[in-house]
């Protein structure tokens, strides 16, 4: 099954530019934009489900109940520190987070979202269990270091005289790597490392 995002936010232009990061660094997700909670529960399909809502501070104040049911896979859109008490139960994201923040918080909503630890004190509902980036593939012991060295970020040059391997062998690693998993930024493929167990989220 496809994970699946909802983006719930009035703001068409600012769901639009989280839709394009989210489709870039999670290729393997669907993301679909509602400027509503309504339009949403009237398109919803109970047999594909979404895994984690990306809501607007203004959608979340004015329907709390659903997403409150919701809490562990709701973060609340917001530019600003909350001072809501409401909102204070959610995971947020600045509209204005870089790239890295953004894979960070995906990250961490995939961790829960597969039973690990939850110590944030979010509401524990039932998430579909999911692979955001597809399934494994078969990479070398070689590759899956030097995958875990750019998660890290490492630049080429300090991968290989970490690994003590040429420069061009580097590169050639890494090209096989975006070949086999058919990705290309560092985001995805910080993405596959974490979620396939190459490198833990808090090294990245």
């Amino acid at each position: 099954m496809i994970p699946r995002i909802a983006i719930i936010n009035g703001n068409t232009l600012e769901a639009t530019g989280l839709k394009s990061i989210i489709s870039d660094i999670a290729p393997m997700v669907q993301v679909s934009v509602y400027p509503s909670l309504d339009e949403l529960l009237t398109e919803r399909d109970e047999e594909m489900p979404f895994v984690h809502f990306f809501v607007s501070s203004q959608v979340l104040v004015s329907q709390p109940d659903f997403f409150l049911e919701h809490a562990r896979q709701t973060i609340v859109l917001t530019n600003q520190v909350p001072r809501s008490n409401l909102i204070s139960n959610f995971r947020t994201l600045n509209t204005s987070a870089s790239e890295h923040e953004l894979v960070k918080i995906i990250l961490s909503l995939h961790q829960r979202a597969h039973g690990k630890p939850d110590m944030s004190g979010f509401h524990h509902g039932d998430i579909p269990e999911t692979d955001i980036m597809g399934p494994s593939v078969d990479i070398s012991p070689r590759e899956a270091e030097v995958l875990a060295l750019v998660a890290r970020g490492f630049l080429n040059k300090e991968i290989a005289d970490r690994l003590c391997i040429s420069l061009p062998t580097v590169i050639s690693h890494r090209k096989n790597i975006c070949e086999k998993l058919h990705l290309r930024s560092v985001s995805s493929l910080t993405i596959y490392a974490v979620t396939h167990g190459i490198v833990n989220i808090e090294e990245v």
